[in-house]
This record gives C-alpha cells, structure tokens and sequence, in this order.
C-alpha cells in the first residue's frame, strides 16, 4: 500500500518522530513523508509512533492508498525530497 503521513508535534518529539517515520518513508517535506510500506511495517510504524507522542497534544495522520495508480503529485516552488517517489 501507498501512506502519505503527516505530522504536528511539539517541538521536543518532531525529531524522534522523523527518525522513526524516515526507518519507513521516504521524507517529503517538513512534517510528510511518504512510501509504500507493507501492512506488518505500516503497523510497527504506528507501534514506534505511540510509544512517542503525546496523543493529548499531537497529531499524526495515515492517508492510505492501495495503489498509486490514479494519483500524481505535482508541485509549486522549492521541491525538497522525496520527487521520485511518487509516480
């Protein structure tokens, strides 16, 4: 399957946060990453993830595709990572 993911942390987990998004995903832009990740490392990936964020104060969010078919991406500006990655 293809994840986008996206995340708002306090400032104190956003490291920790993409340390362990970018073991999965590939680094997008500031707060998103994406990829295609395998059902058993998308659920390690949100194991990893819970054991880090305070889910009183932050937010991670899993936009889930089963295939990247029917989708692009196009972009304005400065691209920053992860181009290549989405087809």
């Amino acid at each position: 399957m293809f994840v986008i993911l996206v995340y708002d942390v306090n400032q104190k987990r956003v490291g920790k946060v993409l340390k362990i998004s970018r073991k999965y995903l590939y680094w997008v832009q500031n707060s998103v990453l994406e990829g295609e990740i395998s059902e058993a490392n998308y659920k390690m990936l949100k194991r990893e993830l819970a054991r880090v964020i305070n889910p009183e104060e932050d937010s991670v969010l899993f936009y889930i595709f089963r295939t990247t078919k029917y989708s692009r991406r196009e972009t304005m500006g400065v691209v920053k990572g992860g181009e290549d990655f989405m087809y």
